[in-house]
């Protein structure tokens, strides 16, 4: 029996539907695995199974669109204090080789979203030991992979910052994303200056246009 060709332009549609609603639940309802967005999306929509799934890279297309039409002042507030947040502790746990990484880096954090920080110590329990001789509580939550020694969560000012522990040797590993591209980590210097290129940017944006 033929089968019926599957209309390119029904496809694009929606896929493109599909990246729309699953950068509104990254955005909006606190969900900050694009993977589990994309099938909550699908779900959602009750499309047919042969439409597919978007790139991750267009959904955070759609993510970043979204917050800059319903969350503008409001996200580049958030990214600010995320990313003041993430240099406390950067600077706090300098001897573990901190980078930040994930959403907060990229600018795309959403409003329930989490500081993600990884860690290279020469032991995981160097990093326990030092938070309980700082007297900060902390609590374990699941590895995302099985190269992740441990993860610790700690919370200040109502922010919850994930410490992502990786043995010492693993900071010259090139990490990927589900969609295979580098998934970028930063030093504190790093984080500074664009706190500063958001300053600027922001600065000249209300200046009055002449």
């Amino acid at each position: 029996m033929r089968q019926r060709r599957r209309p390119a332009g029904m496809q694009n549609n929606g896929t493109a539907h599909i990246a729309a609603v699953a950068a509104r639940l990254m955005a909006e309802d606190g969900v900050d695995d694009v993977e589990l967005a994309k099938r909550k999306a699908a779900h959602q929509l009750n499309l047919p199974e042969w439409i597919g799934l978007p790139t991750s890279q267009a959904v955070y297309d759609a993510l970043r669109t979204h917050q800059a039409i319903f969350q503008d002042s409001e996200q580049r507030a958030r990214i600010h204090i995320l990313r003041t947040e993430a240099l406390y502790w950067m600077a706090l746990l300098s001897d573990f080789h901190p980078y930040l990484t994930g959403s907060v880096l990229d600018g795309t954090a959403g409003r329930y979203s989490m500081i993600d920080i990884l860690l290279y110590p020469d032991s995981d329990k160097d990093v326990e030991i030092f938070l309980l001789n700082q007297n900060i509580p902390y609590a374990f939550a699941r590895p995302r992979n099985e190269r992740t020694s441990a993860v610790l969560q700690v919370e200040r000012h109502d922010l919850t910052t994930n410490l992502v522990i990786y043995p010492a040797h693993d900071e010259r590993v090139v990490f990927r994303k589900h969609d295979g591209s580098v998934r970028e980590r930063a030093r504190a210097e790093v984080v500074r200056d664009r706190l500063k290129i958001d300053a600027i940017l922001q600065s000249d944006a209300n200046l009055p246009v002449k």
